[in-house]
């Protein structure tokens, strides 16, 4: 039988999401927690790969395992297993074909920027204290819907076999001194998330046009884009699948 497993985690303790053999991950530490409490090796497959340090409000992963399950008292018993920093939601008895990862259909991160130095916030938040147009900024969120092919923004040597992904949202909200990049799409490559931030930073302030932005993405070179901004102010919020509402 085939289970999902909504969860949340603080990235900042963890070397990522995936097993790492001399780092701790999240993925190792959910499967230590559930091997113990089903007394049999469970081996859990998550719906992507966060970096070290990057967080997650909305995870889903999924195992299998050989009868029924109580999923509300296996839910109870797996908060009190696991550190503070990682929280389960639910788990969720789904079809034997279900798949966490190959079945998503959208995934949803935000980028968390502080422009005044906040003692709250340096967790969970990049201060950048240098003024940004936001307005240039979300025109050239409106320039990403016009492509697919984003190899400018993803890491180099990465063992994909496209880069094509679809955009179904990106935009810059500010709300006081914080400022909040959301950006939706079918799937993404990695460091793309970052790599968009850094580039359109630049735009922010002044250091390229909208021309070079559209420019940069047609290159296809990661060394013509900006930099990426640091992981730890990233977050995956959402995982829409069409079998869960």
């Amino acid at each position: 039988m085939r289970y999902f497993i909504e969860l949340a985690y603080k990235g900042t303790n963890y070397h990522g999401w995936q097993y790492q053999p001399d780092a701790s991950s999240v993925q190792e530490t959910i499967n230590k927690a559930l091997s113990l409490l089903l007394r049999t090796e469970i081996d859990i497959v998550g719906a992507g790969r966060t970096d070290a340090g990057v967080h997650a409000k909305k995870m889903y992963a999924h195992f299998d395992y050989e009868t029924e399950i109580d999923c509300k008292i296996l839910t109870h018993k797996l908060n009190a297993f696991l550190p503070k920093d990682i929280v389960i939601f639910d788990i969720l008895k789904v079809h034997d074909e279900a798949h966490a990862r190959f079945d998503a259909t959208k995934r949803t991160y935000e980028y968390h920027i502080h422009t005044f130095k906040d003692a709250f916030e340096t967790d969970g938040s990049w201060l950048h204290q240098l003024p940004l147009d936001l307005d240039k900024m979300n025109q050239a969120c409106q320039i990403l819907f016009k492509h697919t092919d984003f190899e400018c923004f993803s890491k180099t040597h990465s063992d994909v076999r496209t880069f094509n992904c679809v955009i179904f949202e990106a935009h810059w909200q500010q709300n006081g001194t914080k400022l909040v990049f959301t950006i939706a799409a079918d799937r993404f490559l990695r460091n793309m998330v970052r790599a968009i931030v850094g580039t359109m930073i630049n735009i922010g302030l002044g250091k390229i046009s909208l021309a070079d932005f559209e420019k940069i993405i047609e290159s296809k070179d990661r060394g013509q884009a900006g930099f990426s901004v640091p992981a730890h102010g990233l977050y995956l919020t959402q995982i829409d699948y069409d079998y869960i509402k």
